[in-house]
């Protein structure tokens, strides 16, 4: 099995559905992944640009194509709300997906209506995405403004629903409220190092160390602006080696894959975050994932190293968390 711990494919289905299409994740996506024999994963409601200034309205939307497209879907989804579902999923040649949300702008300073998210199926938040909102502060935000009074209320409630924590696209203010909240192992489903790439959006050594003390997980992103500082170093390689740093820093038992392939994302939406070509050399879109097994193996990964990376570090934190 190979987990990405995160995917913006039910932006792609409500795009896609919006214009007609049906089945969007069968016709358009379930080839690639399977030639990049991705068969788990995070996908997320995101609110994506433009569509950001009325983040309620969209949140309904995705919700009401995505419910669709599950259902249309059954033969081939299987949504994991508890660990045994994963097992379930593999055993029907199923993909195993675990529900998510990238940022809870949506919600205002309604935690209760996190509730409704777990009844729905959800399994996994972050509460930001780069922005300031009434829970939490993004990379984008004040760095001296972290958790509101509601987002402390809202982390709680993830984990007391059984929700995974996820600190991708916080402030550091922010992540280190949310390590201070939480009780369970958090995520950071899509991040890298910032010792090897000074984005923003990637993490400190010193917040990498916070993760694997807390038990938690980092997933490596193949978004090129996170790869590397120079335009020219942005390529498989390249990536790779925040795997070495992470290990080194954090251990090989809290480093995963959280690809976040943008390559279906439509020009306007993708321009509103990207600097330039948003895609790493030699790891353009999910089709490429061998290829990065095969670095690994070459760098001198044992099999069950590389094991624990493909999917083996988040189903422990599914197992743990989702019960």
């Amino acid at each position: 099995m190979i987990f990405d711990a995160h995917g913006d494919i039910w932006t792609d289905v409500t795009v896609k559905r919006q214009k007609g299409n049906k089945d969007v994740f069968k016709n358009f996506h379930l080839g690639k992944y399977n030639k990049g024999q991705v068969n788990g994963g995070i996908f997320v409601i995101w609110i994506d640009p433009p569509y950001d200034e009325n983040p309620k309205q969209r949140a309904l939307e995705i919700i009401e194509n995505m419910s669709v497209e599950i259902t249309a879907n059954q033969d081939i989804f299987k949504i994991v709300k508890n660990y045994g579902d994963i097992s379930e999923a593999v055993d029907s040649n199923r993909f195993a997906i675990v529900l998510g949300s990238e940022g809870l702008s949506y919600i205002g300073k309604n935690v209760d209506f996190i509730n409704a998210l777990y009844l729905f199926g959800v399994r996994h938040a972050t509460l930001t995405w780069n922005e300031e909102n009434e829970l939490a502060t993004g990379v984008k935000g004040n760095p001296n403004r972290g958790l509101t009074q509601y987002g402390v209320e809202a982390v709680k409630k993830l984990e007391e629903l059984g929700m995974i924590v996820d600190v991708s696209h916080a402030n550091e203010k922010t992540f280190w409220d949310i390590c201070e909240t939480t009780t369970k192992p958090i995520i950071a489903s899509h991040s890298n190092c910032k010792a090897l790439c000074k984005a923003p959006r990637n993490l400190t050594d010193e917040q990498l160390k916070a993760i694997s003390e807390k038990g938690g997980v980092v997933g490596l992103n193949a978004f090129s602006d996170f790869v590397a500082d120079e335009v020219k170093d942005r390529d498989i390689e390249h990536l790779a080696n925040h795997v070495d740093h992470m290990v080194e820093v954090m251990g090989i038992d809290h480093v995963g894959f959280g690809f976040d392939f943008d390559d279906y994302l439509e020009g306007d939406t993708l321009s509103a975050f990207a600097e330039g070509d948003a895609k790493t050399i030699g790891f353009e879109n999910i089709t490429k994932v061998p290829k990065m097994i095969e670095l690994l193996e070459k760098k001198g990964y044992s099999k069950e190293d590389i094991e624990k990376i493909k999917y083996k570090n988040f189903l422990r934190i599914i197992k743990e968390i989702l019960g």
